[in-house]
């Protein structure tokens, strides 16, 4: 088999050099484009594994590009994004963007978010996963899990939901306060670990059993892909 094809969107000569270096290096084949028209005729002509997309680019906004590429193909798309970004990034999740990365970033890092989006999506489905477990009721702001209504606060809801739409998506402590938290500025690393002990607490309740919540030591914190 060739080498999985990486398509990088960014119009940013030094950012795309050191990307496409650290994806190569990892094993990786890459194609560059500086504008968004770019993506969908480079979609048709050629099989892409995942697409590392920039939101800022000069002709139209990366969460465009990512609507126009959801609407005719399910390659995985990781977003390139600068701080001060919330709402683009919190729209392009829910479009159905793969993960994101907060620029400055390593281009190592953001080579092991690649692999780690490849490894999940191609993952075949099988079993119930812990996803299906949960009900998200977006009108009633309602979370049921294994059938049982869970009583969350606000903020509660809003993280776990997050958790739920992405998962085995890794999210860092500062991803989950920008992602669900209305004044993320305000609130601490602490903040979050409370508030997941609280879900974990609530979860408990109903399934002791299991505790659907991964802790990844110094990263942060995601909803198990369990089989």
């Amino acid at each position: 088999m060739g080498k999985p094809m990486i398509l990088v969107v960014d119009d940013e000569p030094a950012i795309a050099d050191a990307i496409q270096y650290a994806l190569e290096s990892e094993g990786f084949q890459c194609q560059r484009l500086v504008t968004g028209a770019a993506v969908e005729p480079a979609l048709e002509c050629q099989p892409v594994a995942l697409v590392v997309l920039d939101i800022g680019l000069p002709d139209m906004s990366g969460v465009e590009v990512c609507r126009r590429i959801r609407q005719r193909h399910d390659v995985p798309v990781i977003f390139l994004t600068a701080r001060g970004t919330e709402v683009d990034r919190v729209v392009g999740l829910e479009l159905g963007a793969d993960d994101y990365v907060t620029k400055p970033f390593s281009p190592r890092e953001l080579a092991a978010r690649v692999k780690a989006v490849l490894r999940r999506t191609n993952r075949p489905p099988a079993g119930t996963t812990n996803e299906t477990a949960f009900q998200v009721d977006d009108e009633g702001c309602r979370i049921s899990y294994c059938g049982r209504t869970l009583d969350l606060s606000r903020q509660e809801y809003r993280l776990l939901c997050l958790l739920i739409k992405r998962p085995g998506r890794v999210f860092s402590r500062d991803q989950l306060m920008e992602l669900a938290w209305e004044s993320p500025e305000a609130s601490m690393d602490r903040t979050v670990d409370t508030h997941v002990k609280n879900i974990r607490a609530k979860l408990r309740a109903v399934r002791p059993d299991r505790d659907p919540i991964a802790t990844h030591r110094g990263m942060g914190y995601s909803l198990k892909e369990d089989r």
